[in-house]
């Protein structure tokens, strides 16, 4: 089996994962502790989710904000490494994000993973006063310049790019990072025509997933990857190629109806489960498996009930995590 990496999502509160602990405090806690315990279980990353408000019902539920606890944990922590999966690119002035994430690369000493897309969460959009571009075709053609300016303000003394969306003008961009030429910068989404050109073009790793009952899915956009890094004259080879999977981990006398409830919103278990893997160790091994032999390499595992106790993810260090060592 090819080697392979693992991520993690640390409670945030986004998916209602941090409801039962009523103290905020406490519930920031709770995610420093996620993020130690699956540093010292040896994850490869911690991430977290652009978002402002619960999904996919908004309620008056904790959400935190993602750069600012990136920031924290990164503080927080000494070696693992650090991700949103991934910024929404209409939230933030693509020149103050470089500025942020050049800030946070050097406050966790080099440890940032950079992931951005196009956005999609249209309430939030209008919640928070943010126009929302009406089509995919626009907000990614925004993604292609904010790309451009935020590589612009990583490497360039001063970054100047006129462009439909965005204008920067000698903007200096000090310190620019600690990782070089600049951290590495996740793509996400799994559009064929620009999503992945784009990753293609200027990303080091790519993201998508969703689609467990057929893995000849994911087959199909590493194809599309390779093909768009031979136009840009890259190795793909050297891309991560990432996938969040939504992981209900059993134990046993477990009930997958009552863990998975909270997850699956208006779904029926089965359906659930043709994009995540609820089951024991074993299963939850094998559909990993089948993932890396798809050609993914970097396992991200989302949306794990219990996650803000940390007994589940000893657990899922201790029996699942051995088995890809």
């Amino acid at each position: 089996m090819a080697p392979v990496r693992f991520g993690i999502f640390v409670p945030q509160g986004w998916i209602m994962d941090l409801v039962d602990i009523k103290d905020p405090v406490e519930k920031y806690e709770a995610m420093t502790r996620v993020a130690q315990t699956a540093e010292r279980l040896g994850f490869d990353s911690l991430w977290l989710f652009d978002h402002f408000h619960t999904y996919f019902k908004p309620v008056l539920e904790t959400t935190f904000e993602c750069w600012t606890a990136t920031a924290a944990l990164a503080r927080d922590t000494t070696r693992i490494r650090l991700g949103q999966m991934v910024t929404c690119n209409g939230y933030r002035n693509p020149a103050l994000l470089a500025k942020m994430a050049s800030t946070v690369d050097v406050l966790s000493h080099g440890r940032l993973d950079f992931g951005i897309g196009a956005g999609w969460y249209e309430h939030e959009y209008t919640a928070y006063g943010y126009e929302y571009p009406p089509t995919p075709g626009e907000r990614l053609k925004m993604l292609r310049e904010a790309l451009q300016v935020i590589r612009a303000m990583w490497t360039e003394p001063y970054a100047s790019f006129d462009g439909e969306f965005y204008k920067v003008s000698g903007a200096i961009n000090e310190p620019k990072g600690v990782q070089k030429p600049h951290p590495p910068i996740w793509v996400g989404g799994s559009g064929e025509k620009v999503t992945l050109r784009l990753a293609a073009q200027y990303g080091d790793a790519t993201n998508f997933g969703g689609h467990l009952d057929d893995m000849s899915w994911y087959t199909q956009k590493l194809d599309v990857i390779r093909a768009h890094c031979e136009e840009f004259g890259r190795n793909a080879d050297e891309m991560i190629r990432s996938t969040d999977v939504e992981t209900t981990l059993l134990r046993a006398g477990d009930d997958p109806e009552e863990l998975t409830k909270r997850y699956r919103r208006d779904q029926t278990l089965a359906q659930y489960r043709t994009h995540a893997v609820v089951g024991g160790p074993q299963e939850v091994i094998d559909t990993y498996g089948r993932l890396i032999d798809a050609g993914m390499n970097y396992i991200v595992v989302s949306d794990l009930p219990g996650i803000a106790t940390t007994d589940i993810l000893e657990y899922l260090g201790s029996e699942v995590l051995p088995a890809f060592r």
